[in-house]
């Protein structure tokens, strides 16, 4: 088992209702199979993460498909760098386990043995994703990206799409030959319906990430024209920073409108652990 106690960073070992460490600390399994690994001292709100709201508006844009040639590229590069015999894997902010899902079934065809982790901040989140996705090769949790409750170099492959996370804890949990891959708005990503939002729309900056004790070994750049109703505009919209910009009157044409054009623009960069790092860590 790969998960660590959020309290005392002590192992968690599997019980008849969930989890619990040797100093004691139970966390229960839900209903739904998740388990939630965050304290409520390391809260900064109440229910943190995105709201009922917000995640339907996810689940509905997702189910539509139009990120599915995003979610297969990222597919195809977790099996590529996922190379060991009992590969593990953690998608940090998974929400409703679109990519989570999927990344694991195609992982399975390569090595039956596999698991995926998928990994959110919010409960509603991860409360959609273990009921959707019940599976014994796929485990949620809700717990905090900076504070990534697994046992030291146990998990080979990190995805993060948009998601943050601490360097240090990137460096604690991965693997000696382990990496990172991450996926980040390129120049045009909605190019279309920031200018509905903004008067002065600025392309994103393409500058890698540095991640400390990592190395940049492949960036790959994915680009196309999603056509999409009214309806699932809308729905993205409210999966972006700049849905709080967008005013009702906005929303209410956007909802109204046939077909929409917009540009899905994404960089995919892969990062290896460097040898320096696993050198550190061995000492």
């Amino acid at each position: 088992m790969t998960y660590q106690c959020p309290l005392c960073h002590h192992t968690l070992t599997v019980t008849s209702s969930g989890y619990q460490c040797d100093h004691n600390h139970q966390f229960d399994r839900a209903k739904e199979g998740y388990v939630n690994l965050m304290p409520v001292q390391h809260k900064r709100s109440k229910q943190p993460g995105d709201n009922a709201e917000m995640m339907q508006a996810r689940r509905r844009f997702l189910d539509s498909n139009h990120y599915h040639q995003m979610r297969e590229a990222v597919a195809t590069l977790c099996v590529e760098h996922s190379l060991v015999a009992s590969p593990q894997l953690l998608d940090i902010g998974c929400g409703e386990g679109y990519y989570t899902d999927f990344i694991a079934q195609q992982l399975q065809q390569r090595s039956p043995n596999a698991t995926c982790y998928g990994l959110d901040i919010s409960k509603v989140a991860i409360r959609y994703a273990a009921k959707r996705y019940a599976r014994d090769d796929l485990q949620f949790c809700v717990a905090s990206s900076h504070r990534l409750p697994f046992a030291d170099q146990s998990l080979d492959t990190i995805l993060r799409i948009y998601a943050p996370c601490h360097h240090s804890e990137l460096q604690r949990v991965t693997t000696e030959n382990g990496c990172v891959i991450t996926v980040t708005p390129a120049a045009r990503h909605l190019y279309q319906l920031r200018e509905l939002v903004y008067q002065d729309v600025r392309l994103h900056d393409e500058t890698p990430e540095e991640i400390e004790g990592f190395e940049l070994i492949q960036a790959d750049k994915l680009h196309y024209t999603m056509t999409m109703s009214g309806e699932q505009a809308d729905d993205l919209l409210q999966m972006t920073p700049f849905a709080w910009k967008a005013t009702e009157a906005m929303r209410k044409q956007l909802k109204s409108t046939p077909q929409f054009q917009c540009e899905a623009d994404f960089m995919l960069r892969v990062y290896k652990k460097s040898a320096l790092t696993s050198l550190t860590e061995d000492n």
